[in-house]
């Protein structure tokens, strides 16, 4: 499995799914079990045959966040340069045909949320951005076409 990196943040939110699902979800389902098991023959028994294959995923979801929290880097921002767009800067952007400013910090791909202003590192946009300095333009493909973005300033 390859390893994923993720913020301070990400790894928590990682780690409180996982105790939700252990400490929460994993003992209802146990219940629900034993509920459907006491209600009779299990040869015919719709609920139970529900409960155990509900059982199932939620193992196989906690299996795969104990291995992806296994092979889990966590980022380190004090590392990082802000000479150029990099992933965890928070960079300042001029679209140059409108003169619009957007802000956005560069994260991991899987902390992406564009209402936060949160760009995955792996959109196109972002993509574009990567190693560019201020004062630079990246000439990028949208769905509208293409756009050209001015850097205007890159932070922590």
């Amino acid at each position: 499995m390859a390893i994923n990196y993720v913020t301070e943040e990400g790894l928590k939110k990682l780690k409180e799914e996982l105790a939700h699902l252990e400490g929460v979800e994993r003992p209802k389902v146990i219940q629900q079990i034993a509920d459907a098991r006491d209600k009779g023959d299990l040869s015919e028994n719709a609920e139970y045959d529900a409960a155990k294959e509900a059982q199932s995923h939620l193992e196989a979801k906690i299996a795969s966040l104990k291995m992806q929290l296994a092979n889990t880097r966590v980022l380190d921002s004090s590392r990082i340069d802000t000479s150029s767009v990099q992933i965890l800067t928070k960079v300042t952007i001029k679209n140059v045909k409108n003169n619009m400013q957007m802000t956005y910090t560069i994260v991991p791909e899987s902390e992406g949320d564009l209402k936060a202003g949160k760009l995955s590192v792996t959109t196109p946009i972002a993509k574009g951005l990567l190693g560019k300095k201020v004062g630079e333009q990246a000439t990028i493909k949208i769905p509208a076409g293409e756009a050209i973005f001015e850097i205007i300033e890159i932070t922590l």
